[in-house]
């Protein structure tokens, strides 16, 4: 059965952040994902995790200016020196926290972007990804890159497997690799299974919600009690990390868990 990771930033709401580690201890979970540590120093974020044996498998880049609409930095032209930054930043925390995977979110353009425009952002991509990934590999880390659909994230420069698949093998560094959110896959392509089959040797995490709600995955139009015994088929052993948005109560929800993982 997969190993699942609690979202700390989707999931038990009901507590501050510094408390989410213990109630996601007590749940179950050995693992936690989040998507930004950085209002918190990161000795903090590691004794939260040390205190309730707890591996971190995930976190995001510095995306810029969040507040102010921005979703990463990697696919912006003239952000190059900014996005450096953030994989500095980034590197800073995941070698204090122990984490092994961290993503790089590609950024929204304006959506009258003009076609030499939109050129230009994939050539930046591609150049910064490749940094990144050479500045990770010092530190025997993986960096992930995610499509996100449009729906949720609208303008988002990366949207399906296929197009992140073809980044990855662009920019030709080992220790690339694609996220796969079932959520946003569905959502962009369907075909959930054919899909994560052909692409399975550059898939680097997964991530689960219901869709359409993005709630629990144990409702919905996504059958993933079949997906779960797919990722044990195929050898899976990364980690799922549950980024949902519980319908009430997080800890009332997790009756799908314990039946997964019976």
């Amino acid at each position: 059965m997969p190993k699942f990771a609690a979202n700390l930033s989707t999931m038990f709401n009901e507590v501050p952040f510094p408390q989410r580690f213990a109630a996601a201890a007590r749940a179950g979970f050995r693992a936690v994902e989040f998507l930004f540590p950085y209002e918190h120093g990161a000795t903090e974020v590691a004794g939260w995790l040390r205190e309730n044996r707890l591996e971190n498998v995930l976190f995001n880049l510095p995306p810029g200016d969040w507040a102010g609409g921005e979703r990463g930095l990697a696919a912006l032209p003239g952000r190059e020196a900014d996005f450096r930054a953030s994989v500095d930043r980034a590197l800073e925390y995941a070698l204090a926290l122990g984490t092994r995977r961290l993503h790089a979110m590609a950024g929204v353009l304006v959506v009258e972007a003009q076609r030499d425009y939109r050129a230009a952002c994939r050539e930046t991509y591609l150049d910064n990804l490749r940094y990144a990934a050479r500045e990770l590999a010092k530190h025997d880390r993986t960096l992930l890159i995610e499509p996100i659909n449009g729906r949720d994230m609208p303008g988002y420069f990366l949207n399906s497997q296929a197009d992140a698949h073809a980044v990855r093998d662009l920019v030709g560094e080992p220790n690339l690799k694609v996220q796969m959110d079932f959520y946003h896959a569905q959502i962009v392509e369907g075909d959930l299974a054919t899909t994560f089959r052909k692409h399975f040797a550059g898939i680097g995490h997964v991530q689960i919600a219901s869709v359409p709600s993005r709630h629990e995955p144990d409702d919905g139009e996504v059958n993933y009690r079949y997906l779960f015994r797919l990722l044990d088929e195929l050898g899976y052993d990364g980690w799922v990390g549950c980024e949902y948005r519980p319908r009430g109560r997080t800890e009332d929800g997790l009756g799908w868990l314990q039946a997964a993982t019976r």
